[in-house]
């Protein structure tokens, strides 16, 4: 029984701006915690979150190209959310 809370993410659009929702937020926090934090915490931390948004982003790529060889219909991101702006 699937649970009903995720059943929005069944869309690859939806779930394809849940990630660039998370590479936006983990990229941001790279840039704060380059400036806010100093010496190799500072150092630490922003390549820290570097590398997490590039996983991110590898991850991203792999879905998409696995739904595009599923056939599925997704024509990117700025496309999705000027369809739910409608």
């Amino acid at each position: 029984m699937a649970y009903d809370g995720l059943r929005p993410l069944a869309d690859f659009g939806t779930r394809s701006l849940v990630t660039h929702a998370i590479m936006v937020v983990t990229l941001l926090g790279a840039v704060v915690s380059a400036f806010v934090l100093e010496g190799e915490v500072g150092l630490v931390s922003f390549v820290a979150f570097v590398n997490f948004t590039a996983g991110v982003w590898i991850c991203q790529s792999i879905h998409s190209l696995g739904n595009a060889y599923a056939g599925g219909e997704y024509q990117g991101v700025i496309q999705t959310l000027r369809e739910r702006g409608r």
